[in-house]
């Protein structure tokens, strides 16, 4: 293992235009997506991504804590995008019979058929935005790299110095 204060090399010049890339790419897909799915669907790709995962879940629900995790929120990021959703009738909260603490988002009826009418705007932006621009790029490749970088234990890490008088 490299010591921790060792320097760090730079970057190459394919690893800097790699990076410099990747967050022009990623920023403009995530914009050109929300702006399709706005306009097309009257949902953000938040709002949609939130109700796309309730649709998955078991009896469509999730622990609000959980819901946040894999939509990669703060609780209270989803609380508010739970809020907005509720005032539209496309989900509701309710307390967990579990234990009597927490909440459960429900997506409604009401909401899956609205998610229903969003995919095709959702799909055809995606497909414009993303894939039809690859080419002949092994994307499954693309995928297993993405989860590597999105994997847990990769974000960041806050290192606290402790002085020892």
């Amino acid at each position: 293992m490299a010591e921790q204060n060792a320097p760090l090399p730079p970057l190459s010049a394919d690893e800097e235009s790699f990076v410099r890339a990747w967050s022009r790419a990623s920023l403009h897909l995530m914009r050109a997506v929300d702006a399709d799915m706005i306009n097309g669907a009257h949902l953000t790709l938040r709002e949609y991504q939130v109700m796309m995962h309730l649709s998955e879940a078991p009896e469509r629900r999730m622990r609000m804590s959980e819901l946040a995790a894999v939509c990669d929120l703060s609780l209270s990021g989803m609380t508010r995008i739970v809020g907005l959703l509720e005032a539209e009738r496309h989900v509701e909260r309710v307390r967990s019979a579990e234990d009597g603490r927490g909440w459960h988002a429900v997506l409604t009826d009401a909401g899956f058929a609205h998610l229903e009418r969003a995919y095709p705007t959702h799909l055809a932006s995606v497909r414009r935005h993303l894939f039809d621009r690859l080419g002949e790029f092994d994307v499954g490749c693309l995928a297993r790299a993405m989860d590597s970088v999105a994997a847990p234990g990769c974000g960041p890490t806050v290192r606290v110095r402790v002085s020892r008088r």
